[in-house]
């Protein structure tokens, strides 16, 4: 389903990982950041999801940009988790968002250049 839009696919992939993060941290009774990841990473998944069905090409930007900043708070508290002590390692997760992050500011860039030619 999500194979042919690429955005979907890496956000999708993404969610699932935070999942399983999540699901460590829980393990190791880290609650609070675990709630707060799992809210934020599976966030930008949901809202790139959502502009699939936009009403207009500016309210599929907009998705877009609330899906890039549900990235944005997602990339601070993986910095956390990161820099913290006693936290387990995602480094994969910190490399795979910054892929995802240029995916999604690319698409957030083609769609107001296209917007503002028509």
């Amino acid at each position: 389903m999500f194979d042919k839009n690429p955005v979907l696919k890496l956000s999708f992939d993404f969610s699932l990982m935070v999942i399983e993060y999540c699901e460590h941290l829980e393990a190791n009774k880290k609650f609070i950041v675990s709630r707060q990841l799992m809210r934020s990473g599976t966030s930008i998944g949901a809202n790139a999801m959502e502009a699939q069905n936009a009403e207009s090409k500016a309210d599929f930007i907009h998705k877009m940009r609330i899906a890039a900043k549900e990235a944005e708070e997602t990339q601070y508290w993986l910095w956390l988790c990161a820099y913290s002590s006693n936290y387990p390692n995602c480094d994969n997760l910190i490399q795979k968002l910054d892929e995802l992050n240029k995916v999604v500011g690319a698409i957030i860039n083609t769609s107001r250049k296209n917007l503002i030619k028509t």
